[in-house]
C-alpha cells in the first residue's frame, strides 16, 4: 500500500508541476506569477533587465553551439565537458593526452589559449514585431508582404546597427515569422581552458549511458574570459586580464531535493512544436530511420578503431562524440514519438483545428493544411536526397569535401594568377590543410568510405538502401591510393611546385572529379529546390501558427526555440517512464563504482577516483554519506541548452544542465509533462572533482560558495 501511494504522488507531482516552455527572457511577465507560484523567490526583473544587473548577465552562448555561465567576478565558466571537449581534444596528444587523464591549470599562467573559441553575452531584446509589419495592408498578396517585411527588417537592423557600433545586432524571426526581437549582443574572443575532468569522469557511460537515465557523468568544464584593461573584448594577449561579468551566479552547497523549484537559463538550439503531422510522418519513417542507418556504418568504425589505437583515438574524439550525440538522440526521438503516438495526436489536433476554422468561417485559413500537405509531399524525395548528402559528405566520408576546398584554386588558376592572389590562396590551403590531416587517419577514412557508399545512393532522388554486406574494400584502397589527398606529403609537395600543369592532377583525381559533381549537384539542382519549396512551407507555418493563437486563444503560447536566449522553469523531480518502473530523481557515487568495468572503455575509472569514492571521501560536499552525482527535473530543454546554469530558486547555481533522458528526446517536437525530464550535474560534484579529486581548489577560492546559515550575497 505504502508503494502504490508513493507511485501516485510522484504521478501527482508530475503533473502538476512539469512545465513546457521556452521562455523569452524579455517577456516573463507573462509567467511570473507561475514561476512564483513553483517557489521562485525573485522578479521577473531579477531574471532579466536592461537598467541593472541582472540573472542573465552571468551566461553566455558558449562556442557558438551551447551555454556557459560565469561563477566569478574574475571570469570563470562552467560549461559541459562535451561543449569544451573540441577544444580539449585541440590541445590532446599523445603526450599530452587531456582526453583521458584531464588537464588542470595550477595558476592562470597555465591556462591554454583557444583559438577561435568565442563566448557572446546578450545585452538586449527588444521586440519590433509591429515595426516590421508596418505598411502591410488586408488583401496584399505573400509576395508584397514579404517585400514590406523584407525592407522593414533591413531598415531596422541597419538603425540598430548605427546606434550601437560596438555590439553585433541580430534581428530574429520567432515562430515562423509571427514575432521579430533585435537582440543585441557582446563577443568575447580571448577565451582559456582551465580544467576539465578525465573523459572517464567527464563522459562516463559515453555512448552506452548518452542520452539516458540513471547517469552517473560528471559533464562539466572550465574556462576563463579574458578581456582588455577596460573590460571590453580584444584579441587573444597576455596583457589582457581576467573579465569582469556584471553579475556571476552564487554556488549553492545546500543541495536539491525533490520538489524543489529548478530553472534552467539557456540557448537552446531548436525546437518544433508546431510541426503538422505530415512533418511528423516524414520525420519518424523517413529522416530518422535513413540517419540513423549512415551513422550506425560509421560509428561502428570509429568505435573499432579508436579501441585499438590511442592516436585514433584522440584524432577521432570530438568527431566520434558529434556523430553519436545526434545519432543517439533521434533513436530515443523514435521510440518517445512511436509510444506516444505523436502523428495521431497531431492528426486529431489538425481536425479539431480544421473543425474550429470551418466554425470561425476563416477564409484565410481553410486551405492551410490541405496545402502544407501537398507541399510535404512535394519535398520528401528532395530533402531525403538532402540529408543523404550532408550525412555522406559532412558526417560520414571527409575526403570530399576536403577536395571540395580546392575547387576555386583549380577552376579559377588563370584569374587567381592574374590578380596577384594565388600565393595567398595557397597558403591559405595549406593551412587549412595542416588542421583537416592533424585530425585524419587514411585507413579510418577508407573503412569509413567504403561502408558508406553502399547505403548512399540518389539515384533518381531517392535514398536508395544498397546492400552493406559487400563495402568493397578494394574499391576504397584503389581509389585512395591513387588520390593526391591521401596523405599531406603528397598534397604539399603538388602545392610546394604548384603550376598549371598541376591542374591535370587536380582535374583526373578521384575525390576532386566525384566532389565537384556532387556539390554541383547539390547546390544547383537539391538544395534550390529544397529551399523554394521550405519557403513556400514556412510561409504557410506563420499562417498556421497564427490561426492557432486566434482559434484556441490563451496566454501561455510560448516560442520555439531558436538558439536564442531563454528560461524554462518546473521542479527537482523523477518521473515514471514505462509501466513498472520509476526513475529517482538523483543518482549516487555508488551507481559509479557499480558501472565500472575495465573493459569497456564507456566504464573505465582512474585508479585515483576508485580510491576516493570507495574511501568516502566526500569532503564538505556529501549528504547522508552520499556523493550525489546527477539529478534530473521537469526543465523543458533541447541541444543549446547543454552547458546552461540549473538555477535554485534564489537565483544560484546548484547544478548543471548536460542532458534528457532517453524517452525525453521527442520533447523538441512532442512535450509530455509526465515523462520528459532533463538531466544535470549536481554542481556538489563538480566541487568536489575540482577540490578533492584535482586539488585545484585555488579556483573554488574566487567562486561565491553559499550555504543557508551564511549570509545571503547581495543579487545585484
Amino acid at each position: 500500500m505504502k508503494n502504490i501511494v508513493f507511485v501516485m504522488f510522484i504521478f501527482l507531482t508530475v503533473t502538476c508541476s512539469a512545465k513546457e516552455g521556452m521562455w523569452i527572457p524579455a517577456l516573463l511577465g507573462a509567467v511570473e506569477d507561475d514561476m512564483q507560484a513553483l517557489g521562485l523567490e525573485l522578479s521577473a526583473d531579477d531574471l532579466y533587465s536592461v537598467n541593472h544587473s541582472s540573472l542573465k548577465d552571468a551566461i553566455v552562448l558558449f562556442g557558438g553551439g551551447c551555454t556557459g555561465e560565469m561563477v566569478s567576478d574574475q571570469g570563470l565558466l562552467f560549461t559541459n565537458h562535451h561543449c569544451g571537449f573540441s577544444y580539449i581534444q585541440e590541445h590532446s596528444s599523445l603526450a599530452h593526452d587531456y582526453l583521458k587523464n584531464g588537464f588542470w591549470a595550477m595558476n592562470r599562467q597555465e591556462e591554454l589559449a583557444c583559438p577561435g573559441l568565442k563566448v557572446t553575452f546578450i545585452v538586449s531584446m527588444e521586440d519590433v514585431t509591429a515595426r516590421v509589419s508596418e505598411g502591410v495592408k488586408e488583401g496584399m498578396s505573400a509576395g508584397e508582404i514579404a517585400n514590406i517585411k523584407t525592407a522593414n527588417r533591413k531598415a531596422i537592423e541597419e538603425e540598430f546597427k548605427k546606434n550601437n557600433s560596438l555590439l553585433g545586432v541580430q534581428l530574429k524571426a520567432f515562430n515562423y515569422g509571427n514575432q521579430f526581437f533585435v537582440i543585441l549582443t557582446k563577443t568575447y574572443n580571448d577565451v582559456r581552458l582551465v580544467g576539465a575532468p578525465p573523459s572517464a569522469i567527464g563522459k562516463f557511460g559515453g555512448d552506452t549511458d548518452n542520452w539516458v537515465w540513471p547517469r552517473h557523468t560528471g559533464d562539466f568544464s572550465v574556462f576563463r574570459v579574458y578581456a582588455s584593461s577596460d573590460n571590453e573584448p580584444a584579441d587573444y594577449s597576455t596583457s589582457n586580464v581576467p573579465f569582469k561579468p556584471a553579475h556571476h551566479f552564487p554556488i549553492s552547497l545546500d543541495g536539491v531535493h525533490e520538489g524543489d523549484f529548478s530553472m534552467v537559463y539557456g540557448f537552446p538550439g531548436k525546437t518544433e512544436h508546431f510541426l503538422t503531422s505530415y512533418a511528423v510522418d516524414y520525420l519518424v519513417n523517413k529522416s530518422n530511420p535513413l540517419k540513423i542507418e549512415m551513422r550506425n556504418a560509421s560509428l561502428d568504425i570509429l568505435k573499432r578503431r579508436m579501441n585499438a589505437s590511442d592516436e585514433v583515438r584522440i584524432k577521432y574524439a570530438a568527431k566520434q562524440s558529434n556523430i553519436a550525440n545526434a545519432w543517439k538522440k533521434w533513436m530515443g526521438q523514435q521510440i518517445g514519438l512511436k509510444n506516444f503516438d505523436a502523428i495521431e495526436q497531431k492528426k486529431k489536433f489538425e481536425q479539431e483545428f480544421s473543425k474550429k476554422i470551418m466554425e470561425e468561417k476563416s477564409v484565410k485559413y481553410q486551405n492551410v493544411l490541405p496545402e502544407l500537405q501537398s507541399l510535404y509531399q512535394q519535398l520528401e524525395p528532395i530533402n531525403l536526397q538532402r540529408e543523404a548528402f550532408v550525412e555522406y559528405v559532412f558526417f560520414g566520408t571527409e575526403m570530399f569535401a576536403f577536395a571540395h576546398n580546392f575547387e576555386n584554386l583549380i577552376k579559377n588558376y588563370d584569374t587567381l594568377k592574374a590578380n596577384g592572389k594565388l600565393e595567398e590562396t595557397i597558403q591559405k590551403l595549406k593551412t587549412d590543410s595542416r588542421s583537416f590531416y592533424k585530425n585524419f587517419d587514411l585507413e579510418t577514412e577508407k573503412e569509413v568510405y567504403a561502408s558508406l557508399t553502399t547505403l548512399y545512393g540518389l539515384g533518381n532522388g531517392e535514398y536508395d538502401r544498397i546492400s552493406s554486406n559487400d563495402p568493397n574494400p578494394g574499391l576504397a584502397s584503389l581509389v585512395y591510393t591513387q588520390s593526391i589527398f591521401r596523405d599531406s606529403t603528397v598534397l604539399f609537395t603538388l602545392l610546394d611546385n604548384f603550376n598549371k600543369k598541376s591542374l591535370k592532377k587536380f582535374n583526373r583525381d578521384y575525390f576532386f572529379k566525384e566532389s565537384i559533381s556532387m556539390f554541383d549537384e547539390y547546390n544547383n539542382i537539391t538544395r534550390p529546390e529544397f529551399l523554394k519549396l521550405n519557403a513556400q512551407i514556412e510561409s504557410l507555418m506563420q499562417q498556421y501558427v497564427e490561426a492557432i493563437t486566434l482559434v484556441f486563444p490563451k496566454d501561455d503560447y510560448w516560442s520555439d526555440a531558436n538558439s536564442t536566449l531563454r528560461i524554462s522553469y518546473g521542479k527537482v523531480e523523477g518521473s515514471i517512464p514505462h509501466d513498472g518502473m520509476i526513475y529517482n530523481y538523483y543518482t549516487t557515487a555508488d551507481g559509479i563504482l557499480e558501472k565500472f568495468d575495465p573493459a569497456n572503455p564507456d566504464f573505465e575509472m582512474p585508479e585515483r577516483l576508485i580510491e576516493l569514492l570507495e574511501a568516502k571521501n566526500f569532503g564538505v560536499y556529501g549528504e547522508n554519506d552520499e556523493l550525489r552525482i546527477c539529478y534530473t527535473g521537469s526543465n523543458h530543454t533541447t541541444g543549446g541548452n547543454s552547458g546552461s546554469p540549473a538555477l535554485n530558486s534564489k537565483g544560484y547555481l546548484m547544478g548543471i544542465n548536460f542532458d534528457r533522458s532517453w524517452e525525453s528526446t521527442m520533447s523538441d517536437v512532442v512535450y509530455n509533462p509526465e515523462i520528459c525530464r532533463n538531466i544535470m550535474v549536481d554542481i556538489r560534484y563538480v566541487l568536489w572533482v575540482i577540490d578533492v579529486y584535482a586539488n585545484a581548489d585555488w579556483l573554488l577560492g574566487e567562486m561565491t560558495l553559499v550555504k543557508k546559515s551564511d549570509e545571503e550575497p547581495e543579487m545585484r
